[in-house]
């Protein structure tokens, strides 16, 4: 081979690998553009869906290990219980994203006063144990429809206290997230929505839960798209009809494909929380696996 033949076969090359690293750029920003087009989703799962057996460390590790990205827990002010939690998160890599409080036992919609005010300072204390466990989010049941009270009564009284934990959880950081359950109240994303926007704070969100609404209360992706922007945190969940059970995902009737292009079209880049039964190391890596097919 002479010089000019040599020069050429290396700008020939030169040419080829440039293609390349550009094709393999432009792969590469289409795997990011896909990403962020369904949302950065982040899986996590709930504590109590790890195995018993484990130490808390172990669980953390098991999480992490199987694919999950958060940890979801029940709230706690014990300095011990904070401690083990925080350390075990830590060691594992795998950060407390939400506390699940709940607000059922005595609902900041309840008609007593003395009864709501109790509410509103057990609230305050579950977004002071949201921060010290590193927690962003603070899932909340604002109130409870029953025979002894009335929907509208629940609806003023409950955003009323729900307004007065603002102050605490801009002082914490933690964003009040409002559930939507089997609690008769806030039937429709347009009135959840509405609800939310007459907080008037970006630290009251919603916590939009996937499986709640199938079969009673309309349709996931119809919920996720009215919602939007104002979703902090999802459940997931599936629930099966008619026959009207719970199901592990994917196998109910949530339009899974729907769900996820809802997703998408709000940007929804937070934490997605499985809520089901637990199990070991199998079953938990194979729920970690349903996810990514039906979501990522």
């Amino acid at each position: 081979m002479n010089r000019r033949e040599f020069l050429h076969g290396a700008a020939t090359t030169a040419l080829t690998l440039g293609f390349a690293a550009e094709v393999v750029d432009l792969n590469a920003k289409a795997q990011r553009s896909s990403q962020m087009q369904t949302g950065s989703l982040k899986k996590a799962v709930i504590l109590s869906m790890l195995p018993e057996s484990l130490s808390m460390v172990d669980k953390f590790k098991l999480a992490a290990d199987v694919g999950f990205q958060g940890v979801e827990v029940a709230p706690t002010n014990d300095p011990k219980e904070i401690r083990i939690l925080r350390g075990a998160s830590e060691k594992a890599g795998i950060p407390i994203h939400s506390i699940i409080y709940g607000g059922w036992g005595k609902p900041l919609s309840s008609a007593d006063p003395a009864d709501g005010a109790e509410a509103v300072e057990a609230a305050k204390l579950a977004l002071q144990s949201a921060k010290e466990l590193g927690a962003d989010g603070l899932l909340l049941v604002p109130g409870v429809v029953n025979p002894d009270n009335r929907y509208a009564d629940v609806y003023h009284r409950s955003q009323k206290r729900v307004k007065e934990l603002i102050p605490t959880a801009e002082k914490t950081g933690v964003t009040i997230c409002i559930e939507n359950v089997w609690n008769s109240f806030l039937l429709s994303p347009m009135e959840f929505a509405r609800y939310v926007d007459e907080c008037k704070s970006p630290f009251v969100q919603a916590y939009f839960d996937v499986g709640n609404v199938i079969g009673a209360f309309g349709f996931s992706q119809d919920w996720i798209l009215t919602l939007g922007k104002r979703i902090k945190k999802i459940h997931l969940k599936d629930f099966k009809l008619p026959e009207r059970q719970w199901t592990n995902i994917g196998d109910g009737s949530v339009n899974w494909p729907q769900v996820k292009k809802a997703l998408a079209e709000v940007g929804f880049h937070g934490y997605a929380t499985t809520e089901l039964g637990g199990g070991d190391e199998k079953y938990l890596r194979d729920l970690s696996h349903r996810i990514d097919k039906l979501l990522l």
